[in-house]
């Protein structure tokens, strides 16, 4: 579903990304780890069309990034480590103006269901500014999912929320995953990768220093224990 290819970017002098190498399958959780300013951002940023790369290529679906970015924009949904939604309208009201950003039109019952997949059933009416820091991390998501998109890239969509919404989200980012959602997942809690991906990656200074999953990454490291196993990837 997705094929990264040699991708680097730099800005200035600064580089960000260096010859970044990853294919994602369809219906693939994976997540991204590394600290901050590894790149992981600036890696979703170009997936999402609103970085170019300064070398290298992206195909979605097929589609060349270079070439087609409308199209890709047509089929990935973006869910921003910050909230991106407007704090003085409802979730009705933010529901709506999302759609009408889109190429698909929904209906009230339609953005509902969406609201109610993402348990936020009973808060139609309510304005965003009233809402818990977990309802608007559930809410960051319904709206990314308003066009149906095949892939979904998020940045942190748990951070700073409770553990009852975090646990929510979870399950509802594996439901989506069980019905062939293609995810790329960047998160700092070692429990989600356990729970959520199949595979992970892990970026240090713009560069993937390992692909695979947790078992592929005892055999690297030599370590049995999870968080030994993450904390050697990270610092060796």
């Amino acid at each position: 579903m997705i094929e990264i290819n040699n991708v680097s970017k730099t800005y200035g002098k600064k580089r960000s990304l260096a010859n970044v190498t990853l294919t994602v399958e369809s219906g693939e959780v994976i997540g991204l780890l590394g600290p901050n300013g590894a790149g992981k951002s600036t890696l979703l940023s170009i997936l999402s069309t609103i970085t170019a790369p300064s070398s290298g290529n992206v195909t979605i679906g097929g589609l060349s990034l270079k070439k087609n970015q409308k199209a890709i924009r047509e089929v990935i949904g973006y869910v921003p480590q910050d909230i991106a939604l407007w704090e003085e309208l409802s979730v009705k009201e933010n529901m709506k103006m999302w759609s009408k950003m889109t190429s698909r039109s929904l209906s009230n019952e339609q953005l509902q269901s969406l609201c109610s997949a993402v348990q936020l059933e009973g808060r139609w009416k309510e304005k965003v500014k009233n809402l818990s820091g977990g309802m608007k991390r559930k809410l960051n998501i319904a709206v990314s999912l308003i066009h149906e998109p095949s892939v979904l890239l998020m940045d942190e969509p748990t951070v700073g929320i409770d553990l009852q919404s975090k646990l929510e989200i979870i399950r509802y980012i594996k439901q989506l995953a069980a019905k062939g959602k293609t995810i790329i997942y960047i998160t700092h809690d070692l429990n989600e990768i356990l729970d959520v991906c199949h595979r992970f990656a892990v970026l240090k200074e713009g560069k993937l220093e390992f692909v695979g999953t947790m078992d592929q990454a005892k055999e690297k490291t030599g370590e049995e224990a999870e968080e030994n196993v993450v904390y050697k990837l990270l610092h060796d």
